[in-house]
């Protein structure tokens, strides 16, 4: 938890005045005991009116300079904790933008969200408890002990048996707490991914009736939640009764010696009254401090599951001393960049023996287009996501104008490429703001001239609102082809010199994807482009199709050169020739 002081650091004065108005209401709430002490003693054994009057009038000022106290500690607690919170919040937000896809793979979605809200809120209610409630508990528990030595010295020896007990108790409470709270939070990392998976999945779920099976998978996951927090409420549980028994029994042992020490005139009866005041609230703010440290150990949780999002390291490393040489590769897709692919090999983390592709080698020159296809899992998707750097190569180099992308900082690169992912991932907000997504600065006309090349004006303005109607979350109240459309206006309105599209037209009519391409050619003259395709017709024209097989390349050429040597490529000209055939036939 210590790690993250530096983000309290900002509000210190604030942070340090909660605790000192707390310490103010404290001391208020310390010198009452005494003051009624003051009265029964000299007040009323003695039938002093004045004084009763005087000593009441007194309490009543000590009572409202505490009530100024505790307003004051409970605004800037609430304002340092806010800030403190909103600070960490938007610094994990942060981070998780800077991950790899591998990194992102490593941290579910769900335990992402929860890091985000659940993890940062029991951070937050922590400093509030500890500016405020345990400032005071602790306080009261300090300040009490030396109100009960000075009252009673001989007394006050009980507490010496009682504290060191109740410590013992603490110490084994946050012992057994911390494995508990840290099981629980895992288990509601699994009960997030669970929803958010069945959440976006639902159409796919009803469209296959496995609403059961997923009420099946919720109830498992949310049963293993109910029982690691019944578990560590069963852990917890003897905790308090046995806190509040110790605390009854050391009252009934101070009404016991203490009226004996009245009954000799040893004490004065006010001064036992207030010395069983004190030692209540010694008991009673140890009582409070077990709920604190509650808190604690969950937050210790908190705070390592915070941290280790934090102190993960980018693994897209800045070179600073490369951060010119992109200017040697034009940002206007008039001009097109070179591509190059010498031996890349590729493999994901969690399976490191298992190469998803295989000693990649090609060239793509200033404004050639280049067609790739091959089977699903051949590793197409694959390759098109290491040019932008989504992960890292595992071997060979990927080089744009003759530059190694691992050399470039990683924001410059992707701003030279416009790509298209092969799920068309949309946000919810307007139209317009989604195809100027890459470039929000673009002008209404450039919005517009985009969306006519991905043969998405005709339905957008068709709709009540045209452009700035509004999408619901991933574009739900769009058609597939619809979405993948907007997704490559968005690309094109950043004219890139390199343009990257991922099967981007499988749900679009083969009539429109043509219209496409015709205005790919006049929109994006002279850029580079890489095409990914299920059909050879997206694909015949490119100056050069990389037939994909098992992650390395089988064939390579142009159409016709493929048609008369690839057996590959005939395999599937054949096989979508008799589709076609067999639809218009």
């Amino acid at each position: 938890m210590w790690k993250l002081k530096s983000f309290v650091k900002p509000y210190w004065l604030i942070t340090l005045m909660a605790p000192l108005l707390m310490i103010m209401e404290v001391c208020m709430d310390l010198t009452q005991p005494r003051l009624m002490a003051a009265i029964v003693n000299q007040g009323v054994s003695q039938g002093n009116l004045a004084f009763i009057w005087s000593t009441g009038l007194q309490m009543l000022v000590v009572a409202l300079v505490g009530l100024v106290g505790g307003v004051g500690c409970t605004y800037f607690t609430v304002k340092a904790a806010q800030n403190f919170g909103s600070d960490l919040r938007l610094s994990i937000f942060q981070k998780i933008q800077t991950f790899s896809f591998r990194q992102l793979d490593t941290f579910s979605t769900g335990s992402l969200i929860t890091r985000l809200t659940g993890d940062v809120m029991q951070m937050l209610n922590l400093l509030q408890m500890l500016l405020r409630q345990f400032t005071r508990e602790f306080s009261l528990l300090i300040g009490s002990i030396l109100m009960c030595i000075v009252i009673s010295p001989k007394l006050s020896s009980i507490l010496l048996l009682v504290v060191p007990v109740q410590f013992v108790i603490l110490f084994v409470l946050m012992r057994r707490s911390t494995p508990l709270f840290r099981k629980m939070q895992q288990r509601l990392d699994k009960v997030n991914t669970v929803m958010q998976e069945s959440t976006t999945g639902i159409r796919v779920i009803k469209a296959f009736v496995r609403a059961a099976f997923e009420r099946s998978r919720f109830s498992k996951a949310n049963t293993a939640l109910l029982e690691s927090s019944l578990g560590s409420a069963r852990a917890l549980a003897t905790s308090g009764p046995l806190m509040t028994l110790i605390l009854n029994i050391s009252i009934v042992a101070v009404i016991w010696f203490g009226a004996g020490q009245t009954w000799h005139g040893e004490m004065a009866i006010g001064d036992l009254a207030a010395f069983i005041i004190y030692i209540t609230q010694v008991l009673f703010s140890l009582v409070s401090i077990s709920n604190t440290i509650m808190v604690i150990s969950r937050a210790q949780v908190s705070a390592e599951r915070i941290c280790e999002v934090l102190e993960t390291a980018p693994e897209m490393n800045e070179p600073v001393h490369e951060r010119n040489k992109l200017n040697q590769i034009s940002a206007s897709a008039s001009l097109g960049c070179e591509l190059e692919f010498e031996h890349v090999s590729f493999a994901y983390e969690a399976v490191p023996d298992q190469f998803v592709l295989q000693d990649i080698s090609f060239k793509a020159l200033p404004g050639q287009t280049i067609g790739i296809l091959g089977a699903t899992g051949s590793g197409k998707s694959t390759l098109v996501s290491l040019i932008p750097r989504l992960y890292d190569t595992t071997k060979g180099r990927i080089l744009l104008n003759g530059m190694d992308v691992h050399d470039m900082p990683v924001e410059q690169l992707r701003s030279h490429i416009g790509i298209v992912l092969q799920q068309s991932i949309l946000f919810s907000g307007t139209i317009r703001d989604n195809i100027r997504f890459g470039k929000p600065n673009a002008s209404e006309e450039e919005v517009e001239t985009a969306a006519q090349a991905a043969e998405a004006d005709e339905f957008i303005r068709k709709l009540p609102e045209g452009y700035e109607a509004m999408l619901g979350q991933r574009g739900v109240n769009l058609s597939g082809g619809q979405k993948q459309r907007i997704a490559i206006a968005r690309a094109l309105l950043m004219r890139s010199p390199l343009l990257v599209l991922d099967d981007s037209t499988s749900a679009i009519d083969l009539g429109t994807e043509r219209r496409i391409q015709r205005s790919l050619e006049h929109l994006m003259n002279g850029s580079t482009r890489i095409i990914i395709a299920q059909r050879i017709s997206s694909v015949m024209h490119a100056d050069q199709i990389l037939i994909f097989d098992e992650g390395r390349i089988a064939a390579q050429g142009t159409h016709d050169e493929l048609l008369a040597s690839s057996p590959i490529y005939q395999d599937i000209y054949r096989s979508q020739q008799r589709k076609e055939t067999a639809l218009h036939g």
